[in-house]
């Protein structure tokens, strides 16, 4: 596994290469490079296959991360290849010819997050989704509260509980509920 990882950080001028074991390691590459990097270790490496595609928010860096994660069956290892989006324009080129599992992740990542794949197959169709209209549901910035304050009217009859003192009074309902001390005085 180092030595591909060696190999593959001189080839593509990989910007951090982590070992989270012996036979897990994940690397950051260029966007650019990124569909070059996931055919170059399928072809060459035998990274047949392809486990799943994830997307991160970062927010506070204006960032997307997407992580592809390969597995090599014959020599019993896992690379995950991150790579990072701008937030403003998040456009990322389609991988789809090289599984074809990989448009649903794809799909699913464009109406979670608003990441355009352009020219995998149905992307621009609703996923789970039909008919939303406000920014993507996992885009950081999504105000849930504010959503479902908005979208969902109050019903009677429904009661919020502080779940320690809930519990406290449903199962020891004869002994006496004392406050806790808070520990960040």
């Amino acid at each position: 596994m180092k030595a591909i990882v060696q190999e593959i950080t001189e080839k593509y001028n990989l910007q951090n290469a982590v070992f989270q074991r012996d036979n897990m390691a994940f690397v950051e590459v260029e966007k650019k490079f990124a569909i070059d990097l996931v055919t170059f270790l399928k072809d060459y490496h035998q990274f047949s296959h392809f486990v799943m595609m994830s997307c991160v928010d970062w927010i506070e860096d204006g960032q997307f991360q997407l992580l592809y994660l390969l597995h090599n069956p014959a020599l019993k290892v896992d690379i995950g290849i991150k790579t990072y989006l701008n937030r403003t324009e998040p456009v990322m080129q389609s991988a789809h010819h090289l599984w074809k599992q990989i448009w649903t992740y794809q799909r699913e990542i464009k109406e979670a997050f608003g990441i355009d794949f352009p020219g995998s197959p149905n992307v621009d169709e609703n996923f789970v989704l039909e008919g939303w209209t406000e920014i993507p549901h996992m885009r950081r910035d999504f105000d849930t509260a504010a959503y479902s304050e908005k979208t969902y009217f109050p019903r009677e009859g429904r009661f919020t509980h502080d779940p320690a003192t809930y519990m406290r009074e449903k199962l020891y309902p004869n002994q006496p509920v004392t406050a806790k001390k808070n520990t960040n005085e």
